[in-house]
């Protein structure tokens, strides 16, 4: 896994914008796949089971678990960047914005578009956001600071994306076959979006 920032040619003001339009295109690709109902990633099943257990929004969930994700990076020697920060205030403000701006798509065909779209933006999104170089995202950053621990990149990744699932789930988040979907075609998509988007590599675990 590694991190990655823009050329060094990029304007601070070109990749503000990345930083943001990322940011925002993520939280409208949680809102896609939540209305689609046919299963989320790993860390929404878990934002999910914890918004139908506390009554509160899904995207409130989102940004307060990235918050308290954030203060488990202080005894793992991580630091925030405004990209960090800035990932905690928008995306789960983005994701309830869309749920509430999008009708629930009755039809499967329908449901499939936003679940595939929802893939797609997150993908886009995450060349974006990353590529700005203004720092990881609060989940990233747990993955990564883990692998200051010893842990490899992978089994910290499966570590945590597995609690999550497993705890999201017991609260009654959605897990489904757009779960499986999310899973195959993430990686290969963001990639895909890396490259379009020239986010280069800054450093390489």
């Amino acid at each position: 896994m590694s991190e990655l920032s823009l050329p060094r040619a990029g304007s601070l003001a070109s990749r503000l914008l990345r930083l943001y339009v990322g940011l925002t295109g993520y939280g409208v690709g949680i809102g896609l796949l939540v209305h689609s109902g046919l299963g989320l990633d790993p860390w929404e099943v878990f934002h999910q089971g914890m918004a139908i257990r506390t009554g509160w929004s899904m995207g409130l969930c989102i940004n307060l678990v990235g918050a308290l994700v954030l203060l488990l990076w202080i005894p793992l020697r991580q630091r925030p960047g405004l990209g960090t920060i800035s990932n905690v205030l928008v995306v789960g403000t983005c994701a309830d914005a869309t749920m509430a701006l999008v009708t629930v798509p009755s039809h499967w065909v329908l449901k499939w578009a936003f679940l595939l779209g929802g893939i797609v933006c997150i993908a886009a999104a995450s060349g974006l956001y990353i590529g700005a170089g203004f720092g990881a995202g609060p989940r990233d950053g747990l993955m990564t600071g883990l692998h200051r621990l010893g842990l490899s990149i992978r089994v910290a990744r499966t570590l945590v994306e597995l609690t999550a699932l497993a705890v999201g789930w017991l609260l009654g988040g959605t897990v489904g076959i757009g779960t499986i979907v999310f899973a195959l075609t993430i990686g290969p998509t963001t990639q895909f979006f890396m490259k379009a988007l020239r986010a280069v590599p800054a450093r390489t675990y």
